[in-house]
């Protein structure tokens, strides 16, 4: 697993990375097609109307074919009588003209901006309202211009005036950019789909990781903690069948009280899994009801006298709260506080040991604060300290026993008394647990 997990790793990532560059490359690619697609067909759109507003209709001679026109010199005939968009066509005409051509092109709503504009010496011109707004920045809008010349072998080939129409369409980019968005959006949705997938593939293999390092964490502790008192019996059973032990009481009674004692240890550690199994089914019973916890935290601190002389502790209690009373489990909360003072034994120094328990109200609700002097807990273990099976590194302590569920088991009962818990420790200073809970109505 350990040399596995690394190829996975680095084969997705690559396999990603890879498919964002094409994607990234295939997107530009369109684009750029896109964009010389648009290009071309406003050439065409702007080309064919410039042949539609070269066409020979509604121009000066054939409205004026019947009547008979007097010049007073042939300069001012010839520029009356070429065929000159600019006369021929409103600013409105040659707008309707152009927008059937786009339209043709389908280059429907798109904006543009145009002009038509002669070579002579007049420089008449006509153009639309932002032309020359438009005009001027020529890098991001496409300019067409066509000049506007009769049809061969029409009556008007070399007498139309010089003109020339000119087509803007502003923001070409923008345009090509709301054609292939939805390519943009599909694309990037599917590679953030796999993106997730690759993060969650990845975490369900840390996690299948951990959980196999978990595993082989508790078969060893379990193996070590059930290993040592069926030693003790069976050393003890040995014992009890030498006839000099079997005919003395009191020996008799030491080592069968030996044998009980290795048993009741064994079944509670036996209960402790078998009541993280019903927690994870969600099984377990509470039989609540009203309860004083401070008479239970006085019994369980009674409880703890014991252990707590071996190591030449102290424990302390202060009760602050006026009112105690909660609706929960009697014995699930004596475990509770039976769990956080065994662990404060277990993680103490050597000598010098003290224990304080606290209680205060905060509104409705009871704070119960179980404080102790040992060795603390890095950020790392303080973060991790209420999962299950997680046992944090002691350091040269080697007389820590258990499974990693004492702490699981005590958040679990907190909450389901609708309670919480949180812990505060600093190494070498010491561990503080906070639990708040409900008082009863």
């Amino acid at each position: 697993m350990k040399r596995v997990f690394p190829v996975i790793t680095v084969l997705i990532s690559l396999s990603l990375f890879g498919l964002i560059y094409f994607q990234f490359i295939w997107l530009t690619s369109a684009r750029n097609t896109k964009e010389k697609q648009l290009r071309e067909n406003i050439f065409l759109a702007t080309t064919e109307a410039a042949e539609k507003l070269m066409e020979n209709k509604s121009d000066f001679l054939s409205l004026n074919k019947n009547k008979d026109l007097n010049f007073s010199n042939e300069k001012l005939k010839m520029d009356i009588l070429r065929p000159s968009v600019i006369q021929r066509f409103t600013k409105d005409e040659i707008s309707a003209v152009i927008k059937k051509s786009f339209d043709k092109r389908l280059l429907q709503g798109i904006h543009f901006e145009f002009a038509v504009s002669d070579n002579s010496i007049t420089g008449e011109q006509v153009q639309s309202d932002q032309f020359f707004k438009y005009f001027i920045d020529s890098t991001h809008n496409t300019n067409v211009a066509i000049p506007l010349t009769p049809p061969p072998g029409s009556m008007y080939e070399n007498l139309a005036k010089e003109e020339f129409l000119v087509v803007i369409v502003p923001h070409q980019s923008t345009i090509v950019f709301k054609e292939i968005l939805w390519f943009i959006i599909v694309s990037v949705l599917f590679t953030m789909i796999i993106i997730t997938a690759f993060f969650i593939t990845i975490k369900a293999l840390l996690r299948q990781k951990k959980l196999s390092e978990i595993k082989s964490d508790f078969i060893n502790n379990m193996t070590h903690e059930f290993k040592t008192p069926l030693a003790t019996i069976s050393l003890a059973v040995d014992a009890l069948k030498n006839d000099k032990v079997f005919t003395d009481k009191d020996k008799h009674s030491y080592f069968t009280d030996i044998i009980k004692e290795e048993n009741k240890r064994m079944n509670k550690q036996v209960e402790t899994i078998l009541q993280a199994a019903l927690f994870d089914k969600q099984e377990i019973q509470l039989n609540n009801k009203l309860i004083s916890a401070h008479s239970l935290i006085q019994f369980a601190a009674n409880n703890i006298k014991l252990p707590l002389e071996e190591r030449k502790g102290n424990i302390e209690i202060d009760f602050k709260a006026t009112s105690d009373t909660i609706e929960g489990d009697e014995l699930h909360f004596v475990n509770i506080i039976n769990n956080l003072l065994e662990n404060a034994v277990k993680y103490s120094k050597e000598n010098g040991l003290l224990i304080k328990i606290m209680t205060e109200n905060s509104g409705s609700k009871l704070i119960i604060k179980v404080s102790d002097n040992g060795i603390g807990m890095s950020r790392e273990t303080l973060k991790r300290i209420f999962e299950k099976f997680y046992r944090a590194h002691t350091g040269n302590i080697h007389n820590v026993k258990g499974f990693g569920l004492g702490l699981n088991y005590v958040k679990s009962i907190v909450e389901a008394h609708k309670g919480t818990i949180k812990a505060e420790s600093n190494v070498g200073v010491g561990s503080t647990f906070i639990i708040t809970l409900p008082l009863a109505h």
